[in-house]
Formats: C-alpha cells, sequence, structure tokens
C-alpha cells in the first residue's frame, strides 16, 4: 500500500528521515514499504540500518521517481524486482544525470524493473508487461471511465510528510528549493498534494474499500519487489591480484622488505618482525589485504611520479603500514598500539588517510579511476544540511520579508519573540528544518572502489570536479561494508615538494625528505624549534603554537608529538594544556587517582590523545573495548548514534560507583573525556603531523630561501604574503618587484639571494597575461626596449600601466612616470594607425621626458596599492616617531614584570571569549628589527584600545614571562601614522 515513500533524501521535498519513515511502520505495525525518492537513492541504507536498530522487520522495495526537471511533473516511478533490477535503475539514473539529459518522458524498459505511471500520464497508454497506473485517493472516481485492464491499477498512496511535519512546512521547503516567493508557489505541479500523509492501513483499506483488487493488486507488487540488504557485509574489491592467496603473499613481502629498510641494523628489529606477524595474521583474518595494497599502490605511483605525500590517521598505530611506507610514524618509537586501528570488537574499517600535494590529489584521484574502472569507483558524497539558524534567513526571503525583519527573527530566543504569528511561523519551521539534508555535496576525499558494480549500490551523480560521486555518505558506506580510500590534499605537502624540486633546480641537490630520522637529531631543527621560529612550518607556525613550543622548550619528536595534540581546542579550553605544560616543567605534582598515574604517565595524568580515552574508559571505569571504542568516536564526532553514546556515559558512571571512586573523581574524568569532543586527536594523527612537521623544519633550517619561496608559491599557510617575504627577508634575501625580464607568474629565487615577486600577486593583472609575458621571453629572448615588450606581449594600456607602476619595466631603465607617458603614446599610434595600410612600418618614437619625482615614499604608496604591502622595509614609513620609542623585542627580558613602551607592525590578532562571554585577543606584531613579539588584549582594554586594521600600533604594557615564552600584557594601545 505504501507504495511511493519519500524521505528527506528528496531534497527539499520530503520531510521524513528514513529512522522516522521505519518508525511509522512500526507504529502502525506496516509490512510493507517502498523507498522511492526523486532522483536519489540516498535513504536505503540508513532504512536497513534503522530497522535494525528499532528492532522491526518488513519487507522495504527499492526505487526512484522520474521527474520534469522544471515543471516537477512526476513522468513515472520505478520499482526494482531484484538486485540487478535496482542496479538497472541506478545506471539509467547515472546515465541521464551525468550527462545533464532530461528524462524520457516514458519509463524505460528493464528486466527486472516495474514502471508506474500516475493517471494523468497512462490513462491512454498502450501498457507493457512491466507498466502499471497508479490510482490516488482523489482519483478512485475516475475508474469508472477508465479503459484499462483491472490488474494493471494499483492503489498509489504517497507519502511525503505527517501531520505534525505539514504540507505548509514541505511548500516552504519547495520555495527554497526552487528559489521563489511563497507567493509564486501556485502551479499545482510545483509542490505535492496535501493528502500525502503517512496514514494508518486501516485508514487506506477504507479509502479503497470499493475497489479492493488495488489494494491487493499493489500487496502483490510489493511482495514481489522486496528486496534484503545485509549490513556490514564487506563490499570493497577483494583482490588486488589474482588471488587472495597472492595477496597475502605480495602483503608480506612488501612488509618484510620494508622491515629491512625502517629497521635493519636497529635494535628494534626483533620485536619489529614479531609486531610484523602478529599484525599479518589480524589483517588475514579481517580481509583488509587488498586495502593495504591498494594503497601502497596509489602511493608508489605518487613516489614515481615525485608528487608528496603523507600518511597519518590511525593507520599509523600499524607497523605493517610503516614498512610498507603508507605511513612515515615509527609505532615502536611512541609505543602505538595496532588495535586502535584494528582489533576484534571494532567493526569500523581500517583508516588510511593520505594527503598529498594540493596541486596534484586529482591527478591520484584520475590514477585510481584509470586503475580500477569507472564501473567499480566513485568519489563519496556528504550532505550538505540546514544549520543554526541559516533557516530563518532562507525562510524569511521566501515569505519576502526585509533584512532588517530577518535579522530581527535571528535574534529571537524563542516563538514568543517574534512580534507576529508569521515570525513565530517561521521560527517553528526553521526549526523543523535543522539538519535536513540540502543537496549532495562531495566528501573531503573518500573514494570507494567496490568489487560488484557500484551502480548496484547507488546511482551517481557527475558534480563540477569531473569524478562521479555516490549518493550515500561516509556513514552509510560504513554501515554498508564500503571501506573509503581517504585521498586528502594540504597545501603544506606544496611548501615541501616545491621546495625540493627548487633546491635540485638552485642547487643541483637531491632531498631525502624522508630520512625524518636524521632530521629528529639535527641540531639547527631543535634550536628553530626551541625558540619557536617556525614561520612557514606546517601545523607549527602560529603565534599559538610557536608559543607552546616556546613555553616546553620543545627541542624534541615526543615533545612535538604532544604539543601538536594539547593545542586543539578541547585541551586548550578545558585547562589541561595549562596543567600539561606545568607539569612537563615540574613532575612534583598528584594524579587524580592512582589508577590515573598507572595510565598515563607519559602525558602526567593527563588526557592528551584519543587512545588516552580508549586507556581510561577501559581500564579505568571497567568498560570493554567495543564501548571504549564508541566513546572515543563519539567523542570526536564520528559517530552517529547519540542513544549508544548516553548508553556507554551511563555505563561508564555505574562501573565507576562499582569499583568505589569518589563522585568528584568519575565525574572530573568524565569532563575531560567530554572537553575532547570534536577535537581530539590520535597520538598517531598528532605523531604523523609531526612528521610533517619535521620536513618543513629541516627544510627550513638548511634551505630558508627556497622554502619560504616554495611556501609563498602554494599560498594557504598561517600568514599573508607580506610576512613570509619579511622571513625571507630576515634570511638574507633581497625582496625585488614582479620583474618582466626575470620574474614569473610565481614567485622566483635567482641566484643565492633574489626574490622576484610573481606577477599573480598583482592586484588586477590579468592572469593569462601574467602567465604569458614568461612564455614569449622563453620563445624569444628578454625583451630590449619598451616597444619590444609591448608589441610582443600585447598587455593592452590598462595591464601595462599596473606593470610600469610596480617597476615590472625597470629594465628599460626609465622612471615609472616616464614609462606611463611612452605607453600612453604607444597606444594612442595604435589608435590613430588603426584601420590604416602603411607602406613602411609607423615610427615608435623615443620621447624624451623631464626628470619626475619618484620618492621612495610615493613608490611604497604604489606597492601598497597594487599589492597591498611594501616591498620593503614597513618600518622605514614612520622615520622618525620610531626615534621616540627605542625599545625593541629583543631586549624584552630585560623588562620582565615592568612596563614598557614598543611600536609594533601588526601582524595577525586571535580573538577569544572570556569565561564571562566576553570579548579579549591575542596580538602578533613585528617590530622595527623584525623580530616578533604578541600581546595579551583582555576584555576591558580591548574595548578601551580595540584594534583598527593593519598598520603600526604604540604598545604599552607589562612584560610577562610564562615558562620562558614572553608577551606583552597590553595595558594602552594606538595607531601611529605612516609619514
Amino acid at each position: 500500500m505504501y507504495l511511493n515513500c519519500k524521505s528527506f533524501y528528496s531534497f527539499n521535498h520530503g520531510l521524513l528521515s528514513p529512522e522516522k519513515l521505519i518508525l511509522l511502520a512500526k507504529n502502525y505495525q506496516v509490512k510493507q514499504l517502498a523507498i522511492t525518492d526523486i532522483h536519489n537513492t540516498s535513504a536505503y541504507i540508513e532504512l536497513f540500518q534503522a530497522m535494525k536498530e528499532l528492532d522491526y522487520r518488513l519487507s522495504i522495495s527499492l526505487g526512484m521517481e522520474f521527474r520534469h526537471p522544471r515543471s516537477y511533473e512526476l513522468y513515472y516511478l520505478l520499482l526494482a524486482q531484484s538486485p540487478k533490477g535496482f542496479e538497472q535503475i541506478n545506471r539509467f539514473c547515472s546515465r541521464y544525470q551525468q550527462n545533464s539529459i532530461p528524462w524520457p518522458e516514458e519509463a524505460p524498459q528493464m528486466e527486472e524493473v516495474v514502471a508506474i505511471y500516475p493517471l494523468a500520464r497512462g490513462r491512454d497508454r498502450v501498457l507493457a508487461s512491466h507498466e502499471f497506473i497508479g490510482i490516488r485517493p482523489t482519483e478512485l472516481n475516475r475508474l469508472i471511465r477508465l479503459n484499462q485492464p483491472k490488474e494493471k491499477l494499483l492503489a498509489w498512496n504517497a507519502v511525503t510528510y505527517t501531520k505534525a511535519l505539514g504540507h505548509q512546512v514541505h511548500k516552504v521547503l519547495r520555495a527554497i528549493g526552487e528559489n521563489k516567493m511563497m507567493s509564486q508557489m501556485k502551479e499545482p505541479l510545483i509542490v505535492s498534494k496535501p493528502d500525502e500523509l503517512f496514514i494508518p492501513p486501516q485508514k487506506i483499506k477504507e479509502i479503497y474499500s470499493s475497489y479492493p483488487f488495488l489494494l491487493k493488486q499493489t500487496e502483490a507488487l510489493l511482495e514481489r519487489c522486496g528486496l534484503d540488504f545485509e549490513l556490514e557485509r564487506p563490499r570493497n574489491r577483494r583482490l588486488f591480484g589474482p588471488s587472495k592467496e597472492e595477496d597475502r603473499k605480495i602483503l608480506r613481502l612488501r612488509a618484510l622488505e620494508g622491515l629491512e629498510w625502517r629497521y635493519g641494523g636497529s635494535n628494534n628489529y626483533d620485536l619489529a618482525l614479531s609486531r610484523i606477524e602478529k599484525e599479518l595474521r589480524v589483517i588475514a583474518d579481517r580481509g583488509f589485504e587488498t586495502y593495504f595494497l591498494i594503497t601502497d599502490d596509489m602511493l608508489r605511483y605518487a613516489q614515481r611520479r615525485q608528487i608528496a605525500h603523507v600518511g597519518r590517521g590511525s593507520g599509523a598505530n600499524s607497523i605493517v603500514a610503516y614498512c610498507m611506507g603508507i605511513t612515515d610514524v615509527d609505532p615502536i618509537e611512541l609505543d602505538l598500539y595496532f588495535e586502535r586501528f584494528l582489533n576484534p570488537y571494532r567493526h569500523s574499517p581500517p583508516d588510511f588517510d593520505i594527503d598529498f600535494s594540493w596541486k596534484h590529489r586529482d591527478t591520484i584521484t584520475d590514477y585510481l579511476f584509470r586503475r580500477w574502472g569507472p564501473q567499480h569507483i566513485a568519489l563519496l558524497a556528504c550532505f550538505n544540511t540546514y544549520q543554526g539558524r541559516a533557516p530563518i534567513r532562507e525562510i524569511g526571503k521566501v515569505y519576502g520579508l526585509p533584512n532588517d525583519e530577518i535579522e530581527k527573527l535571528l535574534a529571537c530566543q524563542s516563538l514568543q519573540d517574534a512580534d507576529d504569528r508569521l515570525g513565530q511561523f517561521i521560527l517553528h519551521t526553521a526549526a523543523l528544518l535543522v539538519d535536513m539534508p540540502r543537496h549532495l555535496s562531495i566528501h573531503a576525499g573518500g573514494v570507494v572502489i567496490t568489487e560488484a558494480p557500484i551502480y548496484r549500490y547507488t546511482a551517481l551523480e557527475m558534480p563540477p570536479k569531473g569524478y562521479p560521486l555516490t549518493h550515500f555518505d561516509m556513514m552509510s558506506a560504513e554501515v554498508a561494508g564500503i571501506h573509503k580510500y581517504d585521498v586528502l590534499s594540504q597545501r603544506g605537502l606544496g611548501h615541501i615538494e616545491d621546495a625540493c624540486k627548487l633546491i635540485r633546480k638552485q642547487r643541483k641537490q637531491e632531498v631525502d625528505i624522508r630520512d625524518v630520522a636524521t632530521f629528529k637529531r639535527d641540531p639547527k631543527i631543535k634550536a628553530l624549534l626551541r625558540s619557536g621560529r617556525t614561520i612557514g612550518c606546517f601545523y607549527v607556525e602560529s603565534p599559538a603554537m610557536r608559543m607552546l613550543l616556546s613555553k616546553l622548550h620543545c627541542d624534541d619528536y615526543i615533545t612535538l608529538v604532544a604539543a601538536s595534540s594539547i593545542i586543539r581546542p578541547g585541551v586548550s579550553r578545558s585547562g589541561m594544556m595549562r596543567a600539561y605544560i606545568e607539569r612537563h616543567h615540574n613532575k612534583d605534582f598528584d594524579y587524580i587517582h592512582p589508577k590515573m598515574e598507572e595510565l598515563m604517565q607519559e602525558t602526567y595524568g593527563i588526557m592528551v590523545y584519543q587512545e588516552d580515552v580508549i586507556k581510561v574508559a577501559h581500564h579505568f571505569a571497567g568498560l570493554d573495548l567495543g564501548e571504549a571504542d564508541i566513546l572515543r568516536r563519539g567523542m570526536s564526532g564520528k559517530f552517529r548514534s547519540k542513544k549508544e553514546l548516553m548508553r556507554v556515559k551511563d555505563s561508564f558512571f555505574s562501573n565507576c560507583r562499582e569499583k568505589n571512586y569518589p563522585d568528584d573523581i568519575s565525574t572530573e574524568v568524565w569532563r575531560q573525556i567530554e572537553s575532547f569532543s570534536g577535537y581530539s586527536f590520535s597520538k598517531a594523527h598528532s605523531a604523523s603531523y609531526a612528521v610533517e612537521s619535521y620536513q618543513s623544519l629541516y627544510l627550513k633550517a638548511h634551505f630558508p630561501l627556497e622554502f619560504i619561496v616554495a611556501v609563498i608559491n602554494n599560498f594557504g599557510g598561517f600568514y599573508h604574503t607580506e610576512f613570509y617575504l619579511h622571513e625571507a627577508r630576515m634570511n638574507g634575501a633581497q625582496i625585488l618587484a614582479p620583474c618582466v625580464n626575470e620574474g614569473d607568474y610565481l614567485t622566483s629565487l635567482k641566484g643565492e639571494r633574489d626574490i622576484y615577486l610573481g606577477f599573480i600577486h598583482l592586484k588586477g593583472l590579468n592572469r593569462e597575461l601574467g602567465m604569458r609575458i614568461a612564455a614569449v621571453r622563453e620563445q624569444g629572448g628578454k625583451f630590449e626596449t619598451l616597444h619590444d615588450f609591448l608589441e610582443r606581449v600585447q598587455p593592452g594600456l590598462e595591464q601595462a600601466r599596473i606593470l610600469a607602476r610596480i617597476g615590472a619595466l625597470r629594465y628599460t631603465q626609465k622612471s615609472r612616470k616616464s614609462l606611463l607617458w611612452d605607453i600612453h603614446f604607444h597606444y594612442s599610434d595604435q589608435k590613430m594607425a588603426a584601420g590604416q595600410d602603411f607602406l613602411f612600418p609607423i615610427d615608435h618614437r623615443e620621447w624624451q621626458w623631464p626628470e619626475f619625482d619618484e620618492s621612495a615614499q610615493s613608490i611604497r604608496q604604489e606597492e601598497v596599492e597594487l599589492l597591498g604591502f611594501t616591498l620593503s622595509n614597513p618600518f622605514d614609513g614612520i622615520g622618525k616617531q620610531l626615534e621616540q620609542v627605542c625599545l625593541r623585542q629583543r631586549e624584552l627580558r630585560k623588562h620582565i614584570g615592568r612596563q614598557v613602551e614598543i611600536i609594533g607592525y601588526l601582524v595577525t590578532i586571535k580573538p577569544t571569549s572570556t569565561k564571562n562571554g566576553e570579548r579579549m585577543y591575542f596580538g602578533c606584531f613585528i617590530d622595527a628589527n623584525g623580530d616578533f613579539f604578541d600581546t595579551t588584549h583582555f576584555a576591558a582594554i580591548a574595548k578601551q584600545y580595540p584594534f583598527r586594521g593593519k598598520g603600526f600600533y604604540r604598545v604599552k604594557g607589562k612584560v610577562c614571562d610564562d615558562f620562558g615564552s614572553l608577551s606583552i600584557e597590553v595595558k594602552e594601545m594606538g595607531m601611529v601614522n605612516s609619514e
């Protein structure tokens, strides 16, 4: 009877979650139900999961609605009679969606698929054997005049919403989806009918009581189309090589080869071999050899292409992964236990997060699609959902409210705060929409590779990314037994990759960037870490992280691993970061409980890693490993069921009471666990980040200019380009303006210390022109005269003006203002000659201009206008005012505890909130010597002396020493004007 149920995965149309549909079915004792979302298959895995969680079995049929793309008219409904039929529907849907072709108005004929037409479209059709007509409750009176065989007719009771989530809410969603005002939603085909409710079976029988054959035939069809889907059954690609036995041999061989590479001659060799044997047995028992080998194959391809990459996540707990080069984290060195990655209690798949250089991730994705074939691979989806107060704004728009009225509604804390009934309706409706999916999006890097054709499980869309996209997300994939491969990207690896290329080009040297063991002993790296001079280095360059490194006096790998985790907001806000620093320097402290001392000596009794949650939950509170992992996943924001998390919380406190722990101890331990929510790192993850930090630190310590140029060209660092150029200057570089004869589109290093800023940084300069300049120069040699450049490159008047103003045409040895006159005359001559044929070429005269005044100040002004900053020392612009305030950062240690005054150039500010919810700030400046210093602005001072944007500030305050890290607690602050 429930032939046509839509979930909220009929985006901006349906209102019911899959769980809600099953709950309704359970309440009404429904035995058959078809899920038929509009052009979508997202819901079905969640339906089967909900049946399991609610302990209610019914026959599920899988299908899809197909509609006109603009009028939204329903063409037909397709229902699968078998898994093969579901695959056929998915292939049909994918073919049209991926090619943006309108659906055919007639249903396709497929072997094991049933097509059902609405009465309006099927009335006069000659129906094929697989075709039927659905009769809605409001259409029963038309049966008398219907000239179709009775056996071709079905009872069509559509389900889109419930009374609580009613027709008006559906209309609002449709208006948002169509981007129309509510007053425009009058076309009957735009929205579903008001009777599309989930009504009890008895009510449906009453409606169709005069035509019982309709119900009987519908029930028979749904019985025929009922499908089952076994959850958590492995569906990934089963084999890498020709057989499972061969895969095991290959994996073992690769692991043992890597053992010699990683541990040959080491005291840990025998221990490592023992761990490898143990891990290989578990991997074989779980059938994950292929997962390891496909990941290894992907990375070997990256190495052949010299694409930088790093493996992180819980996979770094595996010594097999370490020996194969999937990760560069030594699990023996860090005492990482394999069970965090794979254990008998953990049903979730293994997890290798593989980062590639952001420039080349698509190269890796393309390789995977070519390697495993389009029938078996797709990108993983995620869902963009309505969140927070955003639905209020969306609903306000469709009701035509002006912005000021929408802002008033956004400020409301309850329905009663709204001024009228419309406002109350908007607030009520907005609350109903929160967490509803709005549209499909692309997971950050998930790729799935299945043994059977991917269409057996999902239809595929083709987003702008250019690779097919599933209709299910990471959670559903995991429940379905489809393990994702994480092909991620980051700019930090771009820094490393480009720096190595530049070193190869400039110095003819090869850098073994994976020789992390040597980097850990490097005295230059230790010095950078201790002093916090880590600008540009992955994950350790922010002011907060540099300050933390300085406070910890960090100069070793283990401390850096801990720092990479405690900097996270969850640890920091809970006060545990402060406690960690204090205990790091002073080992004379008391543990909260003897058991905590036993479990966490390495981290001084403080939870720093996700593994600590598992340890505490299992050994302190007595939860089994399965429950402990549920808790760990819940706290890291990767667990969907809040009910299960609450059950584990109850078990935690119950077990603590049985162990006679004092309530305050149990509560404090739970508070520490909760503080991890959404922010916690696994130790392996922190270690992976620390490895990449060491790689960046090595390059900065030994090849600072090549490294900084690579950082600038990859963008995405913590600081603005201006401050990376400043860092290069502090390392001996000469910073030069873009130059058409020496520079490139990206920033370049010429000789030992000349850095030419790239054309990409020039505001208003056309990208195509910026790239063409170097190409023309390479082809025909350097430009000799202005006319030579203008004729060969053809930049146009306005673009040539930009190049002249920044000094990019200085090879002519003319002043900028003279060049501007020459450029205007050149294009004036061209305009005069347009459309005329000349026997001889036009004589472009070299004009002699008077000497133009070109002060340093005017050059700085041009640079600030075209680049956003000056290429010279910014303090040159405040001149005499510096003489009044002579203090510099390197003298602050002499003034600890005293009031000082210093002039700083603002680098960045970080806002944060006090316990009272007030706004305070941390500032970062450079002084006239180019050294960085930090400031603290408590709420009252921040209000009285606010930041007023980029520029110079005269700062007065007290010098504070926190474990050797100096900062100024600001008492007064004001801007200093440039001259």
